[in-house]
């Protein structure tokens, strides 16, 4: 469970993943010979077993039910119809980010986890973190640029 709460998963799904590598630990059971170190099988099985629950996971919205655009109490209607259509908009933009692109952008903008929290989380080089992030941020730039002509 340990090595599962420190890549992100929650309690719940730490105990599920624990669960599974001893489902699978126990089919293997013939073969755990062959390794010299169980405990490190179990590691390795609970990382990887976390980060393809992470990548199954379906993404969040970037914040939940809150508005990514401040709307004005004062504002039109107008105003206020076009704010959600803009809000839909980017949601829209960042539902079609490749997966890692959107799970980068989220672990950053939203959760402030640091460059080197998110490539430890997603067993990437800091370096591809920030190309990614670089890359997401871009693409959204690039999709404004050609909505506002």
């Amino acid at each position: 469970m340990e090595t599962s709460r420190s890549y992100g998963a929650t309690k719940m799904e730490a105990e599920d993943v624990a669960q599974d590598v001893l489902l699978r630990l126990w089919q293997m059971h013939d073969e755990l010979d062959r390794f010299r170190s169980l405990e490190a099988v179990a590691t390795t099985m609970a990382r990887w077993a976390t980060l393809n629950l992470r990548r199954r996971k379906p993404m969040a919205r970037l914040q939940d039910n809150r508005s990514l655009l401040w709307l004005k109490t004062d504002s039109s209607p107008e105003r206020q119809l076009e704010e959600q259509e803009d809000e839909q908009w980017l949601q829209n933009r960042l539902a079609e980010l490749p997966s890692t692109q959107h799970a980068i952008l989220v672990m950053r903008q939203v959760e402030q986890r640091s460059s080197q929290e998110i490539a430890r989380l997603l067993c990437i080089t800091e370096a591809s973190v920030r190309t990614l992030l670089a890359r997401a941020r871009h693409t959204l730039f690039e999709e404004l640029k050609k909505r506002k002509q």
